[in-house]
């Protein structure tokens, strides 16, 4: 399937206190939705503050990154949460960055799971489950962005929430169009010009060279670009003009 147009999406306010991980102001300056870490992972007040006056200036989209309780393992450990516990802080994050995007002028349009809650919710029925709730309790139908075909987006069409689907430039997949795990060799692609490639065949045509070398349909409306990489405002800028340049609009989702 080829889209017409492709959301940009980044993970950003990820850091905490004086400790910054990603050029918020230079990414906001491409992407056109902005996955923003609640406190949990990464983030604090100040940050989710300054990130959303950020966005909103740029009419960027603000989304919730929501994630385990994690902040040492910046929210990449396995972690076994009770589901009503999951839901309540799920929930607790979309009201906390709900304040801040009110403040700049703006509100949170979507939800994201971050690191280790998002893979766990791509089979997981009881901790997507949660996840859902969370959302339902924080007072808004909020769109869900995550991995195709996962639980979690199957879960929440039920519920009636919307579902935005995503893929990832700088990610390695399976045949079955999943991730490769972080902790197995190959899983981040590191070379530039594969990674703009991999985009622009996403966007276009909706498919992606799976690292075992077959072509995996990705129905993506959203593309990740993470900004803790080396050079990744550099990366993120060249990605979006080759998409441009292939007649790809780059747009919001919502």
């Amino acid at each position: 399937m080829t889209w017409a147009s492709i959301d940009l999406n980044a993970d950003l306010g990820e850091g905490f206190g004086h400790w910054r991980l990603t050029d918020d102001e230079q990414l906001l300056s491409v992407v056109t939705s902005a996955n923003v870490a609640c406190g949990f992972h990464a983030g604090d007040a100040v940050t989710m503050r300054r990130v959303c006056r950020l966005a909103a200036d740029r009419s960027v989209r603000i989304g919730a990154q929501v994630s385990y309780r994690d902040l040492a393992g910046f929210g990449r450990r396995a972690m076994e949460v009770p589901a009503d516990e999951l839901a309540a802080e799920v929930a607790y994050q979309i009201g906390a960055l709900e304040v801040f995007a009110r403040a700049a002028g703006s509100r949170v349009s979507y939800v994201k799971p971050h690191g280790a809650l998002y893979n766990r919710v791509v089979h997981d029925e009881e901790q997507a489950a949660a996840v859902i709730e969370g959302v339902l309790l924080s007072g808004e139908r909020l769109p869900l962005l995550g991995l195709p075909g996962s639980r979690l987006h199957a879960m929440a069409e039920k519920a009636g929430l919307p579902v935005i689907t995503e893929a990832f430039a700088d990610r390695a997949y399976t045949d079955d169009g999943r991730l490769v795990p972080r902790r197995e060799e190959g899983a981040v692609i590191a070379d530039p010009a594969a990674v703009v490639e991999r985009s622009v065949s996403m966007a276009r045509f909706g498919t992606v060279t799976a690292r075992s070398g077959a072509h995996v349909a990705v129905r993506a409306k959203s593309l990740c670009l993470h900004g803790d990489t080396p050079g990744a405002v550099s990366l993120a800028r060249r990605v979006r003009r080759e998409l441009e340049a292939a007649g790809v609009r780059v747009e919001p989702f919502v």
